[in-house]
């Protein structure tokens, strides 16, 4: 009977838990964490392409050492992937650009943010939001690496060329591809085992 208590219990718990993502890479598993509650609309993003299939099978295109690595827009053979429409930039989320977040890539115009994402090497504060102008929005976090930080280093460590990626030129692309080989929602997994 305690036991039931128990579990009956930590079941809110439970059920508030962070939705967690497995990316699957050439490189070895990443697991991530999500904040739902900080950055609602990024976290739903990511999981559209997540529940899509979407990262399955795209480069970690950009590494610099030191900095971050960055994927999910580019398609093994180097072609750039189509994506949603741009989302609202929500890095004035108190979240801070630290070593092992992720956060969403974006072009100069501070509402940019697709597909791509990258996770932090070293503390990017720089990054961070510091005020709603042009220079100030920074780069939205949304999550961090629970699992597999080892992994998002030694990606850190290859070297890198320069490539072309969908007709243009650009740098710091890993010589040798690394691939996310599939990405999905932890749990689903088991589910879709239990249910055959």
């Amino acid at each position: 009977m305690r036991l039931v208590v128990a579990l009956i219990a930590l079941l809110p718990g439970l059920l508030l838990a962070n939705p967690m993502v497995r990316l699957e890479t050439t490189a070895g598993p990443v697991t991530v964490e999500l904040f739902e509650d900080q950055a609602p609309k990024t976290v739903a993003n990511f999981l559209q392409y997540v529940d899509s299939g979407f990262y399955d099978g795209t480069l970690f295109h950009r590494v610099i050492q030191g900095f971050m690595i960055q994927g999910g827009g580019f398609d093994k053979d180097g072609q750039r992937k189509a994506t949603q429409a741009p989302i609202q930039n929500e890095a004035d989320n108190g979240l801070s650009n630290r070593r092992g977040t992720l956060a969403m890539a974006r072009t100069g115009n501070p509402h940019s943010a697709t597909a791509q994402f990258f996770i932090n090497l070293v503390d990017n504060r720089n990054l961070d939001f510091s005020g709603k102008n042009q220079r100030g929005w920074g780069y939205a976090v949304f999550g961090k690496v629970t699992d597999g930080m080892a992994v998002v280093d030694n990606i850190a460590r290859e070297r890198t060329t320069s490539q072309r990626l969908s007709g243009m030129m650009a740098r710091d692309v890993p010589a040798v591809p690394i691939l996310i080989t599939k990405a999905y929602r932890l749990g689903e997994e088991n589910e879709e085992q239990e249910a055959q």
